[in-house]
């Protein structure tokens, strides 16, 4: 007898690997308490920044980036787990992460966009220079022609 699981469709070609309740949910109290960590520390971040205000300007971007990046490893963790990404094969995994990254660099893009549009704006599409007061000469009574 073959032990491998009978599939539904021929088309999937991929059958899951169920592991019992145990592992599940060890699994699970793992990537929350990873979850929790990575939040404490970006609050401790955040907390940071709010105390740094009136401190360096480089010290408060090097928090931020610090910020973004646990961010990051927060959404992999969640998508990848909790989502059951991470349990994927790789073609959908992609079809899922390549229109995100597009998605971003939309967002990113249309912001920088808006912010040089407002540049622009402001100054009448670069082309606003202020008017010079002009001083007509004053004309003497009497001398009119």
């Amino acid at each position: 007898m073959s032990t491998q699981p009978v599939l539904a469709s021929d088309e999937i070609s991929f059958a899951p690997q169920h592991a019992d309740n145990a592992a599940f949910m060890k699994t699970v109290k793992k990537v929350t308490i990873i979850l929790s960590v990575i939040t404490i520390i970006e609050l401790g971040l955040g907390l940071l920044m709010y105390n740094l205000s009136g401190g360096s300007h480089l010290a408060v971007l090097l928090i931020k980036g610090v910020v973004v990046i646990l961010s990051l490893a927060k959404a992999f963790y969640i998508t990848a787990y909790f989502m059951h990404l991470g349990d994927e094969i790789r073609n959908f995994i992609m079809t899922i992460i390549v229109p995100l990254a597009l998605f971003i660099w939309f967002i990113i893009a249309f912001l920088y966009e808006g912010d040089s549009w407002r540049n622009l704006r402001n100054t009448r599409a670069g082309s606003y220079k202020p008017k010079t007061e002009q001083t007509v000469p004053a004309v003497k009574p009497g001398a009119e022609k």
